[in-house]
């Protein structure tokens, strides 16, 4: 089980958006994360006429790598590490460190 799922609200630890707050829009391979308007680049793109697309420097956003990411708790309004439990039932869930909340009862 994934501590960061797509969806999920995190905030960059470190880099040059440390700080700011964004969702999870989809998990890249094993290792990183593609987060809504975080990690920014200028990329330059060719015309293509079949599509109608027009070429120029475009800003695209990257993945980040899921260790400089953290969830974000919205009962403490702080981020928070994640750690995953099994319940009575056998049912794995994930938890808040800090706060001992469930993550996707908080979230509801």
């Amino acid at each position: 089980m994934n501590k960061i799922k797509k969806g999920d609200e995190v905030i960059i630890i470190s880099g040059k958006d440390k700080g700011k707050r964004g969702v999870v829009l989809s998990i890249v391979g094993d290792e990183k994360l593609l987060v809504e308007g975080m990690n920014l680049v200028k990329k330059g793109v060719k015309p293509n006429p079949n599509t109608g697309e027009r070429g120029g420097i475009v800003s695209k956003s990257m993945p980040i790598h899921r260790s400089n990411v953290m969830l974000y708790d919205a009962t403490s309004k702080k981020r928070s590490r994640v750690g995953i439990r099994t319940l009575k039932d056998g049912q794995r869930v994930r938890y808040f460190k800090s706060s001992d909340q469930l993550v996707d009862a908080a979230t509801k």
